[in-house]
């Protein structure tokens, strides 16, 4: 069957989500999204390989997508481990936060590449629309927190950075080339520093939350 040009919005959305879920599936099946690239999307997407240029302009306006789309997930994934529940303490919010995001791993991927370069490498007026709708989820993410929790607002607007930033941080590392995972067999000490995401992860974050309890505590006093 002849491949059809996507007419109204409603397929355009379509072919745009299909888009995403294929970068994503490539991303999990290749080991990380630096090796994703467009054909291999356009074809998994079922669209002919010059029809991802009518959707997004170049590999890194999708990955960038695809890490706007990362912060919705794992606001709605927070709303959805919280569910009413009131007075958490560091310890609840950072196992919230940990499994939510570790749940996440192509958006913790992608966390490292949006600074690193994909945010530099399309128009300002892209860049613009990806910073603005990540703020409105991360804000969504404070608010909800706060809502929850025995944080305050500036604690949990600075607890949620940090622990995007060390889920991106350990993804990385926890995920090996092929040249380093076979290095880790052979100098097994070294290799230590590559597993246990979700522990290691669970373990900083916890410890930042109970730390900017005291700290933040301090300079009221």
């Amino acid at each position: 069957m002849a491949m059809q040009r996507a007419r109204s919005s409603d397929a355009k959305a379509q072919r745009t989500e299909d888009l995403l879920e294929a970068a994503e599936d490539l991303a999990r099946e290749l080991g990380g999204v630096r090796h994703v690239t467009l054909a291999p999307v356009t074809e998994r997407a079922g669209l002919h390989r010059t029809a991802v240029r009518r959707y997004f302009t170049s590999k890194e306006d999708l990955l960038l997508e695809l890490a706007e789309r990362g912060w919705s997930q794992w606001r709605e994934a927070i709303e959805l481990a919280i569910d009413g529940r009131t007075g958490l303490g560091p310890t609840d919010v950072a196992d919230v936060l940990t499994r939510t995001i570790a749940s996440l791993p192509v958006f913790c991927d992608t966390l490292t590449h949006v600074t690193l370069s994909l945010e530099g490498d399309v128009p300002i007026e892209r860049a613009r629309r990806y910073k603005t709708n990540a703020y409105i989820q991360h804000d969504r993410i404070v608010q909800t927190v706060t809502a929850a929790s025995s944080f305050d607002t500036a604690q949990v607007t600075a607890l949620i950075p940090a622990t995007a930033a060390l889920a991106a941080s350990f993804w990385q590392v926890s995920n090996p080339s092929p040249s380093l995972a076979e290095l880790y067999e052979q100098v097994p000490e070294w290799g230590h520093v590559a597993y246990d995401f979700r522990p290691k992860l669970r373990l900083l974050v916890e410890s930042t939350a109970i730390g900017l309890v005291q700290t933040l505590a301090r300079r009221d006093a």
